[in-house]
């Protein structure tokens, strides 16, 4: 089912329902700069018809906090239009001219969490430091926001706050020499990497919590390695241990792909 509701800049939009159908929510340019113009001499003289009654308690930045909220606290599967309008105190419908749709809304999350990530740090001009650093803040940020993997891998978000970062990593790539599309693309490779280790290790902590399985498959492991048909695995299980606290996991992936970061 489809419903056509009137945007705030007095145009009509077709919107995806909670049911998925219809079609996805504004392109970039409407949903980021739109929001951000000043209104024209026409539109600020209609304003006082169109908005007669009492004046909206919430606004576009509410609607998002309440949806990130419910996000950080129960995952993406609890953000619905009908739980963020309760959030906020409005009816579904009025949420609409906000975010046309869930897709929408998860654009507006995802940059409002990017909000959070310093881009005005100074920079130490050695690009493999930055780039370190860089990780480690999106990791962080992505631990507190544990759907934040998830909605990237999905959508790619050009809301202000994630062109802010993106700028400041942009920045501390220049040392490099690398053309832009390179630059992007490593940015995009670290981002992903970034994602999809935050991914795995939010999977791990969660399993951590039976250690009687941990410890079978220690058992297992080893009589595996000394069957004789797995030298490699019995060697590298041989190893000597190293740190296994996510931090100290994470650096060590992390510093591997950077420092292996060619500039060619």
């Amino acid at each position: 089912m489809t419903t056509t509701v009137a945007l705030s800049d007095r145009s009509t939009k077709t919107v995806r329902r909670e049911d998925g159908s219809g079609t996805p929510g504004r392109d970039p340019q409407q949903l980021w700069l739109s929001h951000q113009q000043p209104q024209s001499p026409s539109e600020s003289e209609a304003q006082p018809r169109a908005r007669r009654g009492r004046r909206p308690a919430f606004s576009r930045e509410a609607i998002t906090a309440a949806a990130v909220a419910l996000a950080d606290a129960e995952g993406l599967e609890a953000v619905t239009m009908r739980r963020v309008a309760a959030q906020v105190g409005a009816g579904v419908m009025s949420l609409y001219s906000y975010a046309p749709d869930k897709d929408t809304l998860l654009e507006l999350m995802v940059d409002h969490v990017s909000g959070e990530l310093p881009s005005s740090a100074a920079l130490t001009g050695d690009w493999r430091t930055d780039l370190k650093t860089i990780a480690h803040l999106q990791r962080a940020n992505m631990l507190r926001h544990p759907w934040l993997p998830a909605a990237l891998s999905t959508r790619r978000s050009l809301g202000p706050n994630t062109l802010a970062f993106l700028e400041h990593a942009l920045t501390a790539l220049r040392p490099t020499g690398l053309d832009g599309a390179a630059k992007l693309e490593v940015f995009a490779q670290l981002t992903a990497f970034v994602a999809g280790h935050v991914t795995h290790e939010l999977t791990q902590a969660a399993a951590a919590g039976s250690p009687d399985r941990a410890a079978a498959e220690a058992r297992y492991l080893a009589t595996v390695a000394a069957d004789g048909h797995h030298p490699e695995l019995a060697e590298a299980l041989s190893a000597p241990a190293r740190p296994l606290t996510p931090e100290a996991t994470f650096t060590r992936f992390l510093n591997r792909l950077i420092d292996g970061l060619g500039t060619d």
